[in-house]
């Protein structure tokens, strides 16, 4: 892979629901190591322009490069294989099992084949990876609670450390400070930042918290009825006549 290859490129892609055109011709790369915020009004075409980057949808027309590799309507475990993970808006935890289980089940959907998991470790050899992730995203002393049993903050944080038990190169966050309380959303930013720092890790981001993406983010696209009408900086995103209007014109 060229060093300047973008680690994620969409191209030129449109999606239609009937006669609704939720995104565009919306195109957009993310380089290594970028935290790119993606905000824009309830109905502005995030969430659907994130599924047909993650195939959950397919797009009408347009491209979608990981790494190079066009991989459009490709599945989410075939997406994972490439490096690419993602938290949802909808928690995706197992309130039946412990936190540690929880991040290592996250792990084996990534690692080894059937016949490792017929007979190989129960954990497939991943506790101590599931341990370092505990400690990192400082849920240490809930190792051993149920999922269940912790706060909506708390799960966010596993909902993170389950997302990168695979290693991925590129993340993508699905409005990770939904529902999270201040002191709980400082901890999460702090995290991610940290993660970014640490491992180099990408990362997009949808929310609705704009100062949660300001403070994260390096580079902000905005979206309004399916199509990118700002792109810079969060404090040239602040100050875009256009944005506020969309905002306040919603």
């Amino acid at each position: 892979m060229n060093a300047a290859t973008p680690v994620l490129s969409v191209r030129n892609i449109c999606k239609s629901f009937g006669g609704i055109h939720a995104v565009r011709d919306v195109s957009f790369d993310v380089g290594a190591g970028e935290i790119l915020g993606l905000i824009g009004p309830n109905g502005s075409g995030k969430s659907t322009l994130f599924n047909c980057i993650l195939g959950q949808l397919r797009p009408d027309s347009g491209q979608v490069s990981v790494n190079g590799k066009q991989v459009a309507g490709m599945r989410a475990c075939d997406l994972n294989k490439l490096g690419v993970g993602r938290t949802f808006q909808m928690l995706q935890v197992f309130p039946q099992m412990t936190v540690l289980d929880n991040i290592i089940l996250a792990g084996q959907e990534h690692h080894g084949n059937m016949l490792t998991r017929l007979f190989g470790p129960p954990d497939a050899g991943l506790t101590e990876e599931a341990e370092r992730l505990i400690e990192f995203f400082r849920l240490g002393h809930l190792r051993d609670e149920l999922a269940g049993s912790l706060s909506y903050g708390q799960q966010k944080l596993l909902d993170a450390a389950m997302a990168f038990m695979a290693g991925p190169s590129l993340v993508l966050l699905d409005e990770p400070a939904g529902g999270v309380n201040l002191t709980m959303l400082a901890s999460l930013k702090e995290r991610l930042k940290a993660f970014n720092a640490e491992r180099g890790t990408t990362f997009v981001v949808i929310e609705h918290n704009m100062e949660f993406v300001m403070s994260l983010c390096t580079r902000v696209l905005v979206l309004a009825d399916g199509a990118i009408i700002a792109e810079g900086k969060p404090e040239e995103i602040r100050r875009n006549s256009q944005v506020i209007e969309a905002y306040l014109g919603g």
